[in-house]
């Protein structure tokens, strides 16, 4: 197994952003302080089937609606072969809008003949990708950093893990975890980034495709304000290996969104980081019963908050929140009292 962790100064973490030596785009928050990201996941893209021609609607819909500053592919991109045509047309139908992108894989882009690393070198052809070299390993996680609006310092960070497919025996659950060494390479990279900061944690995002064990347990905790739609039980791994715990514990996370249970779109605030599924994106060549859509995130500089919400293929706007706000229970004893007339 490809090791992840290579043994890196904290300056030298610092190096490993947004193209690396992909691009020379920047990440940069606008002028009015605002960054806004679209997330598809889930549109098990086919490229035979006429059914998948909702996916591709889908992206120009929501770019078009939205004009976001990046678009974050959340996993199970394609779903039957030609790999290589399947995801070449996904990547041809984002590079039209001129938008920086990632592509992150889900538990099935690998089984459509190609592996993860043919198809990372597809995606990385794409003018506007931002995914860095991959080196020798197969599929990195890499760090997006936000610049402030008004120089090149990063002030916000986006990261962008692969969640993996299945675990070597069904012993172990039917899906695979974030590994130890991928933990270990969050905790230093968010350690660098903080004492880079003046020991201040930078307002963060984590993207990947299959769902944290925490998300089962937010949705089962019933003080807890859940927003949107569940319609089936989080399908998370059986082995919890401590991701959530280690981006609590760095301080820097405030939100994690993911893909993969396609009947669910909700966010829920778990222990202060917002525990969110992205909306299916795709066409019928997968289970789906909610209408086809993306999530849209908007964060603002200099701040801990964020907004999110769904945007439908249709041009709907649902699920409008704030984080944190949104999400934490007033006092109904310090409500004020109408006075009667």
């Amino acid at each position: 197994m490809l090791k992840r962790i290579m043994q890196l100064t904290a300056a030298a973490l610092l190096t490993l952003a947004a193209g690396t030596d992909a691009t020379a785009q920047t990440l940069k928050f606008d002028a009015r302080g605002e960054f806004k990201i679209v997330q598809f996941t889930d549109l098990h893209y086919q490229s035979r089937n006429p059914r998948s021609a909702t996916a591709l609607e889908c992206i120009d819909a929501v770019v078009g609606a939205e004009r976001p500053d990046l678009v974050v592919f959340t996993g199970d991109n394609i779903y039957a072969r030609p790999a290589d045509t399947a995801m070449t047309h996904i990547v041809d139908r984002i590079e039209r809008h001129g938008v920086p992108y990632v592509i992150l894989f889900g538990n099935h882009d690998h089984e459509q003949g190609m592996t993860r690393a043919q198809l990372y070198d597809i995606i990385r052809h794409g003018r506007h990708c931002l995914q860095p070299d991959r080196g020798s390993v197969e599929s990195p996680d890499y760090v997006l950093e936000i610049a402030d609006s008004k120089s090149a310092a990063p002030a916000a960070l986006l990261y962008c893990l692969d969640s993996h497919s299945y675990p070597a025996t069904k012993r172990l659950g039917t899906y695979a975890w974030l590994t130890l060494d991928q933990v270990q390479w969050y905790r230093e990279r968010s350690r660098a980034y903080t004492a880079a900061n003046g020991g201040r944690p930078l307002p963060a995002i984590s993207f990947f495709h299959i769902p944290l064990p925490e998300f089962a347990q937010a949705a089962a905790t019933e003080a807890n304000v859940l927003i949107g739609t569940r319609m089936e039980k989080s399908c998370p791994p059986l082995l919890n290996s401590g991701m959530f715990c280690a981006m609590r514990e760095g301080g820097d996370v405030m939100g994690i969104f993911c893909g993969h249970d396609h009947d669910n779109d909700y966010t829920t605030l778990y222990h202060d980081i917002l525990l969110g599924y992205g909306r299916f994106s795709g066409g019928n060549t997968e289970y789906n019963h909610l209408p086809v859509g993306a999530r849209v995130i908007v964060l603002y500089e200099g701040q801990r908050r964020f907004d999110t919400w769904i945007r439908t293929l249709k041009g709907d706007r649902q699920n409008v929140t704030v984080y944190p706000d949104s999400y934490v229970k007033d006092d109904w004893r310090k409500r004020p009292v109408k006075e009667k007339r």
